[in-house]
């Protein structure tokens, strides 16, 4: 299997900490599953676990809050690259025997 660890770093780099509407440290907290202000707390939880449960009205509350359709983008985006990498991290770890 082909290390492809440069490529997953640049895209981390690029979502989390690229040019975006939403701050650095709000995606990087959506992606590791950190603190995020209480408005976000029900959706980004929703996005990392059950993402094809999230309705029009929980994003329409989003924009309502003061939130742009980029950031609630980014944001999106953020939550589910973390998701996907942590589950990425497990299956490796457990293809290495749990180490």
């Amino acid at each position: 299997m082909k290390d492809h660890g440069d490529l997953i770093r640049n895209l981390e780099v690029a979502v989390l900490d690229g040019p975006g509407t939403a701050e650095a440290k709000l995606r990087r907290a959506a992606a590791s599953g950190g603190e995020v202000p209480a408005v976000l707390r029900t959706y980004v939880q929703k996005v990392r676990h059950t993402a094809w449960q999230v309705t029009d009205e929980e994003v329409q509350a989003l924009r309502t809050a003061g939130y742009t359709e980029d950031q609630i983008f980014e944001i999106t985006v953020a939550t589910a690259l973390g998701a996907a990498l942590h589950r990425l991290r497990l299956g490796q770890r457990a293809l290495r025997g749990g180490k």
